[in-house]
This record gives structure tokens, sequence and C-alpha cells, in this order.
């Protein structure tokens, strides 16, 4: 499965809107873990993150079919940022769903960017059942943040960058979990052609989801709540 990835990372279109990002030596935590890490700038996107790598090569594949209503996607902050960007780089409409629980910089984010958000529901589930729902009704293109050939094909163009900066041993890449497009990207890329490297995701403690699945070897649900949610919930019960 994971060679089939490599000639979509190689083509990928990214750098229409995205830029290589560099890998440099964090020095303070290099000599505190006395070991040579290095951090790769995906800080230094144009939006803030690497989820615009993916956003823009799904939605630069699009037939003038799927764009005629324009796309919409649900998230809370990173990929309604990448999908916005990308979506008026191409002069496409986009819509953007958001849990009502988002910060504010990012709703204001993925408007600057030209997208139309729509705050929905107090967690991601509630946001993306009405995305889907408003994608159906209304012929519109919906845009996975994760989950898609294509959207994890442009996250792993981040593995090529770090092979081509970085030629000498590496023994591990640590690499943050949410849905798992980053690292479905980065370790198709690195295990095909650098199979020593280790990849090793990385989770909250509470959402530790990746974690859970691997140890029942399926894909789970995670039913628990976060601590930061749950207090928002709560202060709003005791304001209403």
């Amino acid at each position: 499965m994971p060679d089939r990835y490599i000639k979509k990372i190689l083509n990928a279109r990214v750098y229409d809107v995205a830029i290589e990002t560099s890998l440099e030596t964090a020095n303070l935590l290099s000599a505190r873990l006395a070991n040579n890490v290095l951090l790769k700038r995906e800080d230094l996107q144009p939006c803030y993150s690497f989820k615009l790598r993916g956003a823009y090569n799904k939605i630069s594949g699009l037939s003038p079919n799927e764009t005629t209503a324009g796309v919409i996607a649900a998230s809370a902050g990173n990929h309604a940022q990448g999908l916005a960007l990308s979506a008026q780089k191409l002069g496409i409409k986009a819509q953007v769903m958001t849990p009502r629980t988002t910060p504010e910089i990012k709703v204001n984010a993925v408007r600057r960017w030209g997208a139309r958000a729509i705050l929905h529901g107090d967690t991601y589930d509630a946001a993306e059942a009405h995305a889907l729902a408003l994608a159906r009704d209304g012929g519109l293109t919906y845009i996975y943040p994760y989950n898609n050939a294509e959207v994890i094909a442009g996250q792993g163009t981040i593995a090529m960058e770090i092979l081509r900066q970085h030629s000498g041993p590496l023994h591990a890449i640590f690499v943050p979990v949410g849905g798992g497009g980053l690292i479905a990207g980065i370790a198709a890329y690195i295990k095909t052609l650098r199979p020593e490297i280790k990849i090793i995701g990385v989770e909250p403690e509470d959402a530790a989801s990746l974690h859970l699945a691997l140890k029942r070897g399926r894909r789970v649900m995670w039913a628990y709540l976060p601590m930061a949610l749950r207090s928002v919930r709560s202060a709003r019960s005791r304001s209403d």
C-alpha cells in the first residue's frame, strides 16, 4: 500500500501556495537531550500549518464539475485555513464549518482568506455532520482533512523535503497525530525509501486514539471528552 503513495507525493501540487520550509537545529533541546534534534518549520507556511499542502493538492486536482458549486469542509482551524487559502488561489468558492468552540482568531483567519466560516455545534463531529449534509444538498465537494489519498500525498511532501534537506543518518522522525493524514504521508514515503528510520507518532494523552487503535488492532472512536471542552460546556450550562 505505501508504494502507491510515492508517485502521488512526487507529483503533488503543493508549491503553488506552500513553501519548502526549513529544517532547523533545536539547539537548547539538543543540548538538553544530548542529541541532535531538528525541527521542520511548518509554522512558516502562509497559514502557519502543514494543512495547506494536503488541501491544495486535493482541490487543485478537482474537475470543473466538482468545483462549480464550491468546496466545503469541517475543521477546528488549520485545515479550514488551508482550504480557504487554496480555494482563493484557485478562484473557487469555499465554505468551512467550524465548532462554536473554535478560537475566534482562527475563524477570522478563514474569513480573511475569503471563505465563508459557519459556526455549528460544540464538537468537530457535529460540524462535520452538518458540512456533509450541506455538501450533499448543495452539490458542493467535501474536502476531508486527512482520510483522502490526495490530502495524504500533499502532507507527504514534508518527508520528501526532510530527506532532501538532511542526507545524513536519521534515527527517528516524530510526527504529531490527529486524524492521521500527516503521519500516513510521512510514513509511506520514509518507510519506502529509508525503512531503517523509525516513525514515532505523538498525540495528547487525553485524545490518544492512535495508541488505542494500535492496541486493539482496529480503528476506534475516541469517546473521551477532553477537559478543555468539558470546561467550555460546563461554563455554558452555568451561564444558561
